[in-house]
């Protein structure tokens, strides 16, 4: 592709498309914004993985049509993501297609049994997360939510303002 000694060509490859593609894809996100690598839902989990992918196929590429392939196809998935996520800040039924709703796994220091049951969420998962938050007491949980990201989300202390749960779905135990 480059220069006819072989150990060459593979190295001036490696090092010029992976260098013109990193290039490419912050150009890309440059003009499409910061959220084009944010975790907020699923769909843009799913085009961050893809156009990570993509990136390495394209520092693989073993002609100049295949390179332009992966770059432009990152180009597209992004644009994808931006369009998307317009559509979904306009449009309710959008955003209910593509994004799932975060979902109250625990209040007041019970665990919502049928809310756990729902989303596969295992009690052991729960206390990991309780521990990585720092929690000494149960008692001083005020709510665990299973983020649209698949993140889980402790909020402890002594008061939790109820807007911080606005839009959670509440599977079970909704008066807790």
């Amino acid at each position: 592709m480059f220069v006819d000694n072989l150990p060459l060509d593979v190295l001036a490859k490696a090092v010029l498309l992976s260098t013109l593609a990193v290039f490419w894809v912050i150009l890309v996100v440059r003009i499409i914004g910061l959220r084009a690598f944010s975790k907020m839902n699923s769909f843009d989990f799913v085009v961050t993985v893809a156009t990570g992918s993509l990136l390495a196929g394209s520092s693989q590429a073993t002609d100049w049509p295949g390179f332009f392939q992966s770059v432009f196809a990152i180009a597209s998935l992004l644009g994808v993501q931006y369009i998307v996520a317009l559509m979904r800040n306009r449009d309710e039924k959008v955003k209910s297609i593509i994004q799932n709703d975060p979902v109250l796994l625990m209040r007041n220091g019970i665990i919502l049994e049928q809310a756990m049951t729902a989303t596969r969420v295992s009690e052991a998962d729960l206390f990991a997360k309780l521990r990585e938050a720092n929690v000494l007491d149960v008692s001083q949980v005020r709510a665990v939510v299973l983020e649209t990201t698949g993140d889980i989300s402790v909020l402890h202390g002594d008061h939790l303002q109820d807007r911080l749960l606005d839009g959670v779905e509440k599977i079970d135990n909704a008066s807790v």
